[in-house]
């Protein structure tokens, strides 16, 4: 498969940070309460009369720095008047839907990428399988997210008989059948209502990687078709 070659840089660069936003004001608690689940560190929280503001980091090494930041906060009154209007536009969630919104919503079904999502990198496998463990719970028990999250696991493609032996004894993953576009990696999906995102406003994709280390071609280096 073919890739780039890569020229070298005169400086770093890194994510800096990406905004997110809940829908509703009442549901700020709970989408906060799901990002520090999903391992994300609060540094900061704003009370506004319109919804909190809220800042995380990816790390606690990185509660001062000006990159691996995750901002959260209510849905401007703007962007939801405009995704009211297109959703009554289309019918969202009538009898009187219209035939775009159910093919992307089977697309992402099949497909967790197939639209927007941010992923974010892992680098200890019990920590994330312990997190879908504790996802697929929250869904089913916690009073503040019952019901609010879908779970997806894709496993690496097959062919490395340790890490499918790791996979097959995990009780996280051990009966996934679904597969990444690549080898040596793990992706953990969470889509949820609780953030707001897409034309209309519709749920958020959290994506949650983890790459077995010693392996140069993996997930996220190459992609297989």
């Amino acid at each position: 498969m073919a890739t780039l070659a890569v020229e070298p840089q005169d400086c770093l660069r890194s994510m800096g940070h990406v905004a997110l936003f809940y829908p509703n004001i009442e549901d700020g608690p709970a989408a906060a309460k799901l990002l520090k689940l999903l391992g994300f560190v609060e540094t900061q929280m704003l009370p506004f009369p319109n919804g909190a503001f809220y800042r995380f980091v990816v790390h606690d090494s990185y509660q001062s720095r000006g990159d691996g930041i995750v901002y959260l906060s209510a849905l401007p009154a703007a962007q939801a008047a405009l995704n009211k209007a297109a959703r009554e536009a289309l019918g969202y969630g009538t009898d009187k839907e219209h035939e775009a919104v159910g093919a992307l919503r089977e697309a992402v079904l099949a497909d967790p990428e197939y639209t927007f999502h941010i992923g974010t990198l892992v680098d200890s496998f019990d920590v994330i399988e312990k997190m879908t463990l504790d996802l697929i719970d929250a869904n089913e028990n916690d009073p503040d997210l019952k019901g609010r999250l879908k779970v997806t696991v894709n496993r690496p493609r097959l062919g490395n008989a340790e890490i499918d032996a790791r996979l097959d004894a995990s009780p996280a993953f051990g009966e996934v059948k679904r597969y990444a576009y690549g080898r040596n990696g793990l992706q953990l999906f969470v889509e949820t209502d609780l953030l707001s995102s897409g034309q209309i406003g519709d749920t958020l994709i959290l994506e949650f990687d983890y790459v077995w280390p010693g392996y140069d071609s993996h997930i996220l280096s190459v992609v297989e078709l």
